[in-house]
């Protein structure tokens, strides 16, 4: 009843202000509500569904480089149909390796918020072990379906420690984190791939970036020396993103059978 009285008090003026932010308040809550039960948050429990393959994100190398991973993404969006994005690293990509991961955190979260069923990660190289810290510290191994990473020096390399050495104080900071031995990479050393998670490393012989190439074999995963399986292969560091062979087993890692050693070497 007093608020009856209340509002028939009001000039009709005043009544049809009021009346007008009412509905504009509204229809900003109604809008607020279907952003919002529309999104879909990461997950921070379980593990994807391996029948239920969503987009691939591609973590570039020390350095940030483009364009070869940019060439295999292309290669999966057109053998599998899925979407394939290639991160833009902070900084020029040679910056701390936990600010990467921090990167690819932001970039599943919007993947899961825009529907996606699950999430792959390809990692090159440096991105390997920005996939690794991913896992480690974001709560990855809840959020990745696979992971495939090539080249990665999870134990670090020898180019990083010299570069470090011949030039005091011009080993920038992922440079420092990538020499074997480095506090980062003790503490990863100390966390094995999660048994859930289907997880290849890959790696060629021939790695002269990464030495020795073996670092980049990882406990808990699937490791796989590319002349293993193509002996007679001559793809260096370099080549791993463009390699036709190399191409072909991560195609066939990213998809539903059990993740295992490829049988026999594959290309197109």
């Amino acid at each position: 009843m007093r608020v009856t009285a209340w509002w028939r008090g009001i000039s009709p003026r005043r009544r049809l202000m009021l009346s007008s932010v009412a509905a504009v308040l509204a229809v900003v809550v109604v809008a607020g509500f279907v952003v919002t039960s529309g999104a879909k948050a990461a997950p921070e429990t379980g593990v994807p569904d391996q029948d239920k393959p969503g987009p691939v994100l591609l973590v570039p190398g020390y350095g940030g480089g483009r364009d070869a991973l940019e060439t295999l993404a292309e290669r999966i969006r057109q053998a599998t149909g899925r979407p394939a994005e290639v991160l833009t690293l902070a900084g020029d990509g040679t910056g701390d390796l936990v600010e990467q991961a921090g990167v690819l955190a932001e970039a599943v979260e919007k993947a899961y918020e825009q529907g996606a069923p699950s999430v792959d990660v390809v990692g090159y190289s440096a991105g390997g072990v920005v996939a690794r810290l991913w896992v480690s510290r974001e709560n990855g191994k809840h959020q990745a379906r696979r992971v495939v990473t090539l080249g990665a020096p999870m134990h670090g390399t020898g180019l990083a420690a010299a570069g470090g050495a011949l030039v005091p104080g011009g080993c920038p900071t992922a440079c420092v984190q990538l020499a074997p031995g480095s506090s980062l990479l003790q503490e990863l050393a100390k966390q094995p791939v999660p048994p859930t998670l289907p997880w290849l490393s890959l790696w060629t012989e021939r790695d002269e970036t990464v030495t020795p190439p073996e670092s980049a074999r990882l406990d808990g995963a699937v490791n796989v020396s590319l002349q293993q399986v193509c002996p007679g292969n001559t793809a260096a560091h370099g080549d791993l993103p463009t390699d036709p062979a190399v191409t072909e087993i991560v195609l066939q890692a990213l998809g539903t059978t059990p993740l295992e050693p490829p049988a026999e070497c594959l290309s197109s």
